[in-house]
């Protein structure tokens, strides 16, 4: 007999891409179990269901880099709500990205879909983008940093437990921050040169928020992977140098 940890390991595993034979092998549990456990999660004891903060000893969310990613796309354009009636208490992460970038609504669900296997992701089309969601009773216990109000109007503080995992995957949760609230573009200016005007073209990062505390947190990680930005307004970090912008495209590149 299995524990829940142990499922939701395997779920997640799975989730991530991994094959049967290779959770299989990982895990050292059988391939028809592990078939049972993706193809019928209703059928697994209701304590599966749950998630790592709420076990009687406390662990950490896993995949921990998904959770990294994921982070990152909360803080920068996300929101949970309450679904139905509230006595349920039942919450929706929803997580809005543009239609021009695909493939980051795609990884946007494959990061709630690792974080919570046993929980639908849905993709609702919207004016010009997509909504990216799913349900849980659990996302507040997740994200801690969920309240009422606006981010930029309250204290947004990572709990110990999250700072552990920002500092073990500051690359995954840079990512996340950029791809929500941020992007790679091209920046053009224009010089006097000789009499003539000049224009020079060079890529840069912009991330932009309305928190003080949220792009503290963009700061500070990008400080972690010796990237060198500034602000170049009150609401906005800037990452415009060119050895800066190559290390910073190691880890989040243009949107796709």
């Amino acid at each position: 007999m299995y524990d829940s940890s142990t499922r939701r390991r395997a779920l997640r595993l799975l989730a991530s891409g991994l094959t049967l034979t290779q959770t299989s092998r990982q895990l050292g549990i059988s391939i028809s179990t592990l078939r049972e456990w993706r193809d019928h999660p209703e059928r697994l004891p209701a304590r599966a269901a749950t998630c790592p903060r709420c076990e009687e000893i406390p662990t950490m969310p896993e995949p921990p880099g998904a959770y990294a990613y994921l982070l990152g796309l909360y803080l920068g354009d996300g929101c949970i709500s309450v679904v139905g009636d509230p006595g349920k208490r039942v919450w929706s992460l929803r997580i809005m990205c543009a239609d021009s970038w695909p493939g980051l609504r795609d990884e946007c669900a494959r990061a709630m879909t690792a974080i919570r296997p046993l929980n639908r992701v849905r993709i609702l089309q919207k004016q010009g983008c997509s909504e990216v969601n799913s349900y849980s009773m659990h996302w507040p216990h997740l994200f801690p940093q969920h309240g009422p109000g606006k981010k930029h109007q309250r204290a947004i503080v990572l709990a110990g437990w999250q700072e552990e995992i920002v500092a073990e995957h500051p690359g995954l949760f840079a990512r996340g921050l950029i791809h929500s609230d941020g992007y790679r573009g091209t920046n053009r200016v224009r010089r006097p040169v000789g009499g003539e005007d000049k224009w020079y073209e060079y890529p840069r990062y912009l991330f932009k928020n309305e928190s003080a505390d949220i792009l503290r947190l963009c700061g500070e990680t990008l400080d972690r992977l010796g990237v060198a930005w500034r602000h170049n307004k009150p609401n906005e970090i800037s990452v415009a140098r060119r050895d800066a912008v190559a290390r910073l495209d190691q880890f989040v590149g243009p949107k796709y």
